[in-house]
């Protein structure tokens, strides 16, 4: 476990954007418009990061620089409704895949929620059976913070390929709708839902993401949120006028602690492809070896211009080269 000491970022290096140094450059944007009429607090996240991640990155190095950009696009791809307003991407030439799939673009991010970006139709949730506002309930409420972290980078610009890590605690029952309408709940149990994958990112002269490609296995968070299979799955017949949220969650309160998020990451910071709790053959490309350590509506399915959910759920994962034999460890 690493310790809890906040190294203070550079505050300027000649020649680097702010969102290269500083993990939260974004949410000082005071110009921006926010989803919530403010910037996020991120305050819990960044203290569980710090306490308990397993990389201490030497500040302004590759592996930091690189951290501090998903972590400032995720905040953008999270809470910034406006596209105009973000500032790690080269807009015109951006889009985003998983494993393989086709790409997305921001519209399609927004459009969706980056959680339902990045998960495909499965035994455990749906993203066609939920919304922005409910799929970010579902993952928040169950686990509040979300860290992430870069574990390991392969290779520097203009083509940055890294490997990341994502995690978090299980501190309040799962509750979704699957592929299937049924509600799923998966009781709390206090551990840590821990999953890694790895990213190939192509960035501009102004270090922007142009095209991110992510690949990992988008059951693991389900397996580890239910490792024995064991939850309760029910019929909910909707009242008149009842929206998503309040079908899964009732009236509680708001989760107003957002987790960083690529990979997105969110933080975060990947459509996934995948199907009910299938073993991970098919899912990663032919000789990863297998890991069990983090991953992130109901609105309309685009059925032209970038490929919807039933099309990120047939496309075949496309072979990583950091995930083939012989790739760097």
């Amino acid at each position: 476990m690493a310790a809890a000491n906040v190294q203070a970022p550079p505050t300027e290096i000649p020649g680097l954007p702010d969102y290269l140094l500083d993990p939260n450059a974004t949410l000082k944007d005071d110009s921006a418009r926010w989803r919530y009429g403010k910037a996020p607090d991120y305050s819990t996240t960044r203290k569980v990061y710090e306490a308990t991640k397993t990389k201490s990155h030497e500040a302004a190095s590759l592996p930091n620089l690189v951290e501090n950009l998903v972590k400032n696009w995720e905040v953008e791809a999270s809470f910034k409704p406006e596209i105009d307003d973000w500032r790690t991407i080269d807009r015109p030439n951006y889009t985003f895949s998983i494993n393989g799939g086709p790409p997305q673009t921001a519209e399609h991010m927004l459009t969706v929620g980056t959680y339902n970006a990045i998960i495909t139709p499965n035994d455990y949730y749906d993203p066609t059976n939920s919304d922005f506002k409910s799929s970010h309930k579902t993952f928040k409420r169950m686990m509040p913070t979300f860290a992430w972290e870069v574990l390991e980078v392969y290779s520097g610009p203009p083509v940055v390929a890294f490997k990341w890590r994502h995690w978090g605690e299980m501190k309040n029952d799962y509750v979704g709708f699957n592929d299937k309408g049924e509600k799923v709940t998966a009781k709390a149990h206090g551990r840590k839902i821990d999953i890694q994958g790895i990213t190939v990112a192509k960035v501009d002269d102004k270090v922007r993401l142009q095209s991110v490609e992510t690949w990992f296995d988008p059951m693991e968070m389900f397996r580890q949120i239910a490792p024995t299979g064991a939850v309760t799955r029910t019929i909910h017949v909707p009242k008149p006028g009842e929206d998503i949220t309040t079908q899964l969650h009732g009236d509680d309160e708001e989760v107003k602690e957002p987790d960083g998020h690529l990979a997105a990451k969110q933080e975060y910071e990947g459509g996934l492809i995948t199907g009910s709790g299938s073993p991970r053959t098919g899912i990663f490309p032919p000789g990863m070896t297998e890991t069990s350590s983090e991953l992130g509506t109901g609105l309309v399915v685009p059925t032209s211009g970038p490929a919807g959910h039933a099309e990120m759920a047939s496309a075949t994962p496309a072979a990583c080269p950091f995930l083939a034999p012989g790739a760097p460890e």
